[in-house]
């Protein structure tokens, strides 16, 4: 089982509880509709890695910056940035036959994770994402169309979530290709302040 870091030590998530299509922006740069209801759709325990791989079996892995809160006590407790991992061809093809996502979202690592820090008391955020020192991905939770309490209220209409487990998010416009070798810098901020930043290097 794989855990994930935060400054009260380590939890071990049960699952991922993920939203999509909760950026304006991303939705139109895929050309899909905004959805009635909200999107969710779950990735295991066993998606989590350290690794951020270009490829699974062979096929090419787009990133998705996102968002996340580490769940302790049925509360949103924790605050942190992950990569949602995604076989973008693949899960194309699914959509359009009406398939479920998982084997293009829930594979084994399939999601990345910086450390979590403790949420402030408004839950605003922003976020980025640069690719060998280029900007990507800008993301703020004021352009989010299901904030985190609504996100972490619809969830537990039909599901337990257990402490240690994630929510995230949502990814805004800017998401593309995983390039072997290229560099991921990550940054969460809350206003001017600076709440953690972290790199991965693409194999």
């Amino acid at each position: 089982m794989q855990s994930v870091k935060w400054n009260e030590g380590l939890f071990t998530p049960s699952k991922i509880i993920c939203v999509g299509r909760n950026y304006a922006a991303h939705i139109a740069e895929l050309n899909n509709e905004t959805p009635t209801n909200m999107v969710l759709f779950a990735k295991p325990n066993s998606a989590i890695t350290d690794s951020l791989n270009s490829e699974h079996l062979g096929e090419a892995l787009h990133f998705e910056t996102e968002l996340c809160f580490l769940v302790k006590n049925k509360q949103l407790a924790a605050v942190g940035l992950g990569l949602d991992l995604t076989k973008r061809g693949l899960q194309s093809t699914l959509k359009e036959k009406g398939l479920p996502w998982e084997r293009a979202k829930a594979f084994n690592g399939s999601a990345l994770f910086t450390e979590f820090v403790v949420v402030n008391s408004n839950l605003h955020y922003q976020f980025s994402l640069k690719i060998d020192g280029k900007d990507t991905q800008l993301g703020d939770t004021k352009l989010m169309l299901h904030n985190a309490e609504q996100i972490l209220a619809e969830i537990s209409e039909f599901m337990d979530l257990e402490d240690g487990d994630i929510i995230m998010t949502g990814t805004p416009e800017g998401v593309g290709k995983v390039v072997a070798n290229s560099t991921f810098a990550v940054t969460l901020m809350d206003g001017q302040q600076e709440l953690l930043s972290h790199q991965w290097q693409a194999l």
